[in-house]
């Protein structure tokens, strides 16, 4: 009994950890440029092709299977810079519009991408499954837990840290917390909004794309990976608060541990279980556990 719950939970803190990437990127560029970005997910799939890809090249050229984890994180990381494009070549038209014409730009983009992964990579899955018990398997209380995943919620958690520190302790952290609460005030201090927004979207991006890149060595890579994920990732800020970075921490890991029980008990619930938590949290708690706290 012990071993199964502490597998059930090792699986849930391991997918709140990928999870937790998207929520903090979808968080990243909510709390500054108030845009709910719904492209988040495609950003996601897209991260996990490129780090398909990356791997792939990098066994090819003999690369010993102990650090595929590098190329693959740089992978994710480096296909991130996609937010630049899209930011400056869309999102920077909409700012001003109504948030209903925002969503449909962003969900635009969504099917772009899908297309653009298709086109690049087909339609097949891809999967690097075959380096995932690379790093081995560690026992906890009877439990076997893939040494990988504990190796991506110890990432999640530095991620978790850095980002903390990026917005309490550097001058881009402060600009970013000054443009969120007075985008006016902010721009007449001298603050150039335009390279602001287009950094904020493109770590939002990077965050994405980095977590689609962590999880294909424990899944396959689909095209229609991020449609699920961007249910999920709404989940996560209805539960935390959007806007909230401990929000998107807390939200994600009350997600992913609740998936992971819901699938070992009744599958077909799995998703059920989390919409009657969401649905809880708006009828006790509109604005989200951590609605309107600081970032």
């Amino acid at each position: 009994m012990t071993a199964h719950v502490v597998s059930v939970l090792a699986s849930g803190v391991f997918h709140a950890s990928i999870l937790f990437l998207v929520a903090a990127g979808l968080q990243v560029v909510f709390g500054v440029q108030k845009i709910f970005n719904l492209a988040c997910g495609s950003f996601y799939a897209l991260g996990a092709y490129a780090g398909v890809s990356a791997v792939g090249w990098y066994a090819s050229a003999g690369g010993p299977p102990a650090l595929f984890v590098v190329p693959l994180a740089l992978a994710g990381l480096a296909v991130g810079a996609v937010g630049v494009v899209v930011e400056r070549g869309l999102l920077r038209f909409v700012y001003d519009r109504d948030e209903t014409f925002q969503l449909l730009l962003t969900f635009a983009v969504v099917l772009m991408m899908e297309d653009a992964i298709r086109m690049i990579w087909g339609t097949s899955p891809r999967s690097t499954s075959g380096l995932y018990l690379t790093y081995g398997q560690l026992q906890l209380l009877g439990a076997t837990v893939p040494v990988y995943n504990l190796i991506v919620i110890a990432a999640s958690l530095v991620i978790a840290l850095a980002i903390g520190w990026l917005l309490t302790r550097t001058a881009f952290g402060r600009i970013m917390r000054a443009a969120a609460d007075n985008r006016e005030m902010a721009e007449a201090l001298g603050v150039d909004m335009r390279r602001v927004y287009a950094k904020v979207f493109t770590l939002g991006t990077a965050l994405g794309t980095l977590g689609g890149a962590l999880v294909i060595p424990a899944t396959a890579a689909m095209s229609e990976m991020g449609i699920e994920l961007i249910v999920e990732a709404f989940a996560v800020v209805v539960i935390g608060g959007l806007g909230s970075m401990r929000g998107a921490f807390v939200g994600a890991l009350a997600v992913g541990v609740l998936r992971s029980i819901a699938i070992s008990v009744y599958p077909e619930l799995e998703m059920l279980l989390i919409y009657l938590i969401v649905i809880v949290v708006l009828v006790l708690r509109p604005r989200g556990l951590f609605g309107g706290a600081a970032a």
